[in-house]
C-alpha cells in the first residue's frame, strides 16, 4: 500500500529537491579531488549544472502557471543531462569514482520525471 504524502509547503519539502540537493553535495565532494588544472574545464561546469538542477526545481515550485512551472522543471532536466555527460567524462579521465554520484543522478532523474508528469496530469 502506497502512502500518500502531504503536499509540500516549500520546495524543501519536495523529495525530488532533497535528492537533487544531496546530488549537489556529492558533486562537490567528488570534484574536490579533480586536478586543479580542471577548475574551469570540468569542475566549475559540473558544479554549476548540478546546482542548476536543485535551483530550478526550487524556482519552479512557486510558479503559478503550468507552463512556467514546467519550463523550470525542463531546465532542471537539461542540467541533469549535462551532469550525466560530465560524470562520464570524469570517469573516463579517471578523476575519481563516479558510481555513487551517478546513482544519485539516476535517482533524481526518475523523481524529476515523475514530478513533472504528475504536474502535467494534475493540470490536464
Amino acid at each position: 500500500m502506497k502512502m500518500k504524502r502531504e503536499p509540500a509547503k516549500t520546495f524543501k519539502g519536495l523529495l525530488v529537491w532533497q535528492k537533487a540537493h544531496q546530488f549537489v553535495l556529492d558533486v562537490y565532494r567528488l570534484s574536490s579531488s579533480f586536478p586543479k588544472t580542471e577548475i574551469y574545464g570540468l569542475t566549475s561546469p559540473l558544479k554549476r549544472a548540478a546546482i542548476s538542477i536543485a535551483a530550478n526545481i526550487a524556482e519552479g515550485f512557486k510558479k503559478k502557471g503550468l507552463a512556467d512551472k514546467l519550463r523550470f522543471l525542463n531546465i532542471a532536466q537539461g542540467s541533469l543531462e549535462e551532469c550525466r555527460y560530465y560524470l562520464i567524462l570524469a570517469q573516463d579521465l579517471e578523476y575519481g569514482n563516479t558510481t555513487q554520484t551517478s546513482f544519485l543522478l539516476e535517482e533524481v532523474s526518475k523523481l524529476l520525471e515523475a514530478y513533472s508528469s504528475k504536474i502535467r496530469q494534475k493540470n490536464s
